[in-house]
């Protein structure tokens, strides 16, 4: 290879020539510089050398333009150097950039750590978990951090207050470590334990969840919410047994019946039904079926699940059905205005909830306790919260001997063993059958006279078998 000396003219005239793809102009002071040129224009120093293994290197030192030729010079030495040491310079190279990356994701890092908030990761931690949420649960996060000065609905000029997790989470989330968690449940658990309770769970998870997550587990402290001593000052949460008693159901009953169609047809269902509350306040008409007398659920567990509409909740319903099918009444001032249909009623439209509010802004029964509590008041008898009617459904089903897979199958809850899970298919006409004997017993308890169980429609009809038979 021919060599001559690097000069500033020589380095800015040398050309590519044409018809090659490239061209280079071999330095005679420092063995192994050259000036590459493309036929594209693009004009590198590079050093070539070979490795104590007889390998060929070539390694990019960089542009002219940011590289004087002494400086360039200097570094082919240095690079001929080391491998006179036997070492090889892409892996030092190597070494050098990773150790700058590692400096930037660290710097990185840090920003996070002085700009992420606890309430920014909060919204990011809701977002990403809502869809597998229900409705309450993903209320109870935002209830959690609102920001509160906000008027409340139905009060005179009272405001939401902060929720009980914003001063937690307002501080950078590298800052939320087991000490400010501890004082917050202090502060929390003198005024409301059980929302105290609510907010650390809540936190526990939130704090996993950023432990798990590629943005924020290198910000987030893992182990806020473990110590041993918090948990100890939350206490551990005690199981409710709110249940209505055998003996209560008649009391129960005969108040239930006294309040509005629509919370008092809900109140009773929610008890004949053992379903959750949400599952059967979200109940919708295309989910009723009068013909093959069954309802379809929401589930929390398997998202769907389908279950008998017994005699006595059908007739709840379509009592509800023909109320929600005729129109509202219009005023005397505007049948006698207009000649025609009154506007009224050519722009009114039946709901599509079972169970609808016209009053609230989702059309549908919101919050139905403060009539339920009305009624156990009238009746004498003590706190009982909707939970714990689905509660009482499970209890009182043990007085006519069902099965309790059915009972689970029927509230929705999870196979608790491998039978359950994997060995019984039940079609829907045998939980009808234990279902409709769970209703009638109640019935009979509260004095109620029950509906006649009538077939299916399109159902052969059950025919008696003759006691020779048997």
């Amino acid at each position: 290879m021919a060599r001559e000396k690097l000069t500033a003219g020589r380095v800015a005239d040398f050309r590519c020539p044409r018809g090659r793809a490239q061209a280079f102009l071999w330095d005679a002071k420092v063995s192994g510089l050259a000036l590459r040129v493309t036929a594209g224009g693009a004009r590198t120093y590079v050093f070539q050398s070979r490795l104590k293994d007889g390998a060929t290197l070539r390694m990019t030192i960089g542009e002219p333009a940011t590289w004087s030729i002494p400086a360039a010079q200097a570094e082919a030495r240095r690079l001929q150097g080391l491998i006179d040491q036997g070492k090889d310079p892409r892996a030092e190279r190597a070494t050098t950039v990773a150790a700058h990356a590692a400096e930037r994701e660290a710097a990185k890092l840090e920003r996070a750590r002085r700009e992420v908030s606890g309430l920014d990761a909060w919204r990011a931690y809701c977002g990403d978990r809502a869809s597998q949420w229900g409705a309450i649960h993903l209320a109870d996060h935002e209830r959690m951090v609102q920001a509160g000065g906000k008027p409340r609905e139905r009060t005179r000029g009272k405001v939401t207050k902060p929720g009980p997790l914003r001063t937690l989470l307002e501080p950078p989330l590298a800052e939320i470590d087991a000490e400010a968690v501890e004082q917050w449940v202090v502060r929390e658990t003198k005024d409301r334990p059980t929302t105290a309770a609510l907010g650390f769970r809540l936190m526990r998870a939130f704090v996993n969840w950023c432990a798990e997550h590629p943005e924020y587990r290198h910000i987030v402290r893992a182990d806020a919410c473990a110590a041993k001593r918090t948990r100890e000052k939350i206490g551990k949460p005690k199981a409710r047994t709110d249940a209505l008693q055998r003996e209560q159901l008649r009391a129960w009953f005969a108040e239930v019946r006294k309040l509005a169609p629509v919370p008092a047809a809900y109140l009773q269902c929610l008890l004949l039904t053992g379903a959750r509350r949400e599952e059967l306040m979200q109940l919708r008409w295309k989910d009723v079926d009068f013909r093959w007398k069954a309802l379809r659920l929401r589930d929390k567990v398997e998202g769907e699940r389908t279950i008998p509409l017994t005699p006595y909740a059908a007739a709840l319903l379509r009592d509800l059905q023909a109320r929600n099918a005729t129109p509202p009444p219009v005023p005397r001032r505007l049948r006698q205005k207009a000649a025609s249909e009154p506007r009224q009623v050519r722009h009114w439209k039946s709901s599509p909830w079972v169970f609808a509010s016209p009053s609230a802004a989702s059309g549908r029964l919101q919050d139905p306790r403060g009539a339920h509590t009305q009624a156990l008041a009238a009746a004498g008898l003590p706190h009982l919260t909707l939970h714990g009617l689905r509660r009482s459904f499970g209890t009182l089903a043990e007085w006519v001997e069902c099965p309790v897979g059915i009972v689970a199958q029927i509230q929705g809850h999870k196979p608790s063993a491998i039978a359950e899970k994997h060995y019984r298919v039940r079609p829907l006409d045998l939980l009808r059958l234990w279902h409709e004997r769970i209703e009638a017993w109640m019935l009979a308890e509260a004095g109620i006279e029950a509906p006649r169980a009538e077939p299916a429609k399109g159902a052969p009809a059950l025919r008696a078998v003759p006691s020779s038979v048997k």
